[in-house]
């Protein structure tokens, strides 16, 4: 252990939440397991991390199901798609919250698994090693602790960098009209999920509030800087979020094996300094001895202020790490168009159509770890007094047919009267297997009826 005396201090304040999960994984050799932050933990221990002073690190206490509940329509219920780690995972999230609301800590950081941001508003199971967002679970902790400032709706930016495109959190945030959602990541053309174009700019109360920028394979340091430059922080700057959350996802890493990115462990903590979040969650990153120790490191030091430029990963060559002429160009081009698109979104969404007064849209969901098939029938209200009331009949492989309302935040009188109306009508209808509310101004929402 090095003497604390010789050991740098931060300018900011930062809460470190640790969560492992060493007894969880989906298999003993899947990417997503145990190891993924055992190397981690060597490495932070070994720079003696937590004898810096200003950096504290702390545990994790278990999100309770009902908080799950008031994010997630969990089929059959919230016990069949969980497990104590994904509680504690999602606790860890909150954890951080906690800190930086009670002004505990400057800047936190989730370093939990398992992941959460391919979870989406209804879950029946696994997809994208997810079941649970944690991301989303802690907005609605965050919204819950402080509803309003000063008279109007919490804003809250989520910049998800993350490779894979964070689908589900783009379909929890998809008709927030207080969320902002950017989502950098490998273009859906090359890679899971498939999705995350710039034309999926949100739904019908919250045009323009989710925005994709959908990187090509091979880009480097400089393209992820470039974009957070040019793209999310003017982005940001408009939006004047009271919060900013990073989804850190780490499978961008040059070494990471899912996927076709060159950023490496100074990029990340570059990326962190430009973006300065309130709060990062870990997302993905699989690249378990090559990268995480680093990365992870890098984004603490640059989280707290400190100097970060001594981190370097095995294998680290700037030289190797140079980007193409074409792919700089193709990204400048994909920033001003995607700001373009912020400032000026299209009259109505990409996906759907308008029918007697509701948005409406049909798709299949496929959960890729768990195999199954979801079948979704979505309306939204289209209501001039707030983003709408949202209803959805879901049916799967494992869950029959089941009817799914979300009266929104701030939502109006009428849209939580006819939510309810609903609710009572369809209880009583033998077509459902299960009627599930989420009413989140509600403390006691989230349970079935």
């Amino acid at each position: 252990m090095k003497n604390r005396e010789s050991l740098p201090k931060g300018t900011r304040r930062l809460g470190v939440v640790f969560f492992p999960a060493f007894d969880w994984a989906i298999s003993p050799t899947h990417p997503e397991r145990e190891e993924r932050l055992l190397y981690t933990r060597d490495q932070l221990l070994e720079e003696g991390l937590f004898d810096m002073e200003g950096i504290t690190e702390y545990r994790p206490r278990f999100a309770s199901r009902k908080s799950i509940s008031r994010t997630h329509f969990c089929l059959p219920n919230v016990a069949a798609v969980t497990t104590d780690s994904h509680l504690a995972s999602a606790g860890a999230a909150i954890t951080a919250a906690r800190l930086v609301l009670d002004k505990e800590q400057d800047k936190a950081f989730s370093l939990a698994r398992p992941p959460g941001h391919h979870s989406m508003r209804v879950v029946h199971g696994n997809r994208g090693f997810c079941n649970i967002n944690n991301e989303a679970i802690m907005a609605d902790y965050m919204r819950d602790r402080k509803p309003l400032v000063d008279g109007r709706p919490l804003r809250i930016a989520v910049v998800d960098t993350d490779v894979h495109h964070g689908d589900g959190s783009q379909d929890i945030f998809w008709n927030d009209p207080n969320t902002l959602f950017i989502s950098l990541h490998q273009d859906g053309r090359t890679l899971y999920p498939g999705s995350g174009f710039l034309q999926e700019c949100g739904g019908p109360g919250a045009l323009g509030r989710t925005i994709n920028l959908p990187m090509p394979p091979e880009t480097t340091d400089e393209g992820y800087l470039y974009t957070i430059r040019n793209a999310v922080l003017p982005m940001l700057e408009d939006f004047a979020p009271d919060f900013v959350i990073n989804s850190a996802g780490q499978d961008n890493h040059f070494t990471d094996p899912l996927a076709n990115m060159r950023l490496s462990a100074q990029g990340y903590a570059n990326l962190n300094k430009a973006l300065d979040p309130d709060i990062c969650v870990l997302e993905g990153g699989y690249s378990i001895r090559g990268a995480l120790p680093y990365v992870n490191m890098g984004i603490c030091l640059a989280l707290a202020g400190l100097p970060y430029e001594d981190i370097k990963e095995p294998g680290f060559s700037p030289a190797s790490l140079r980007q193409s002429p074409s792919t700089t160009k193709y990204i400048e081009e994909l920033c001003d168009r995607a700001l373009q698109l912020y400032r000026h979104p299209p009259k109505e969404p990409i996906e759907g159509q308008e029918s007697d007064g509701w948005w409406t849209r049909r798709r299949n969901v496929f959960y890729d770890t768990d195999m199954i098939r979801e079948r979704q029938d979505q309306r939204w209200r289209l209501c001039p007094d707030c983003s709408g009331l949202v209803v959805t009949e879901t049916s799967s492989d494992r869950v029959s047919r089941s009817l799914c309302l979300e009266i929104p935040r701030y939502s109006c009188p009428a849209c939580r009267e006819l939510g309810h109306k609903t609710a009572r009508d369809a209880a009583k209808d033998s077509r459902y297997a299960h009627v599930l509310v989420i009413e989140t101004d509600d403390p006691s929402s989230g349970e079935e009826q």
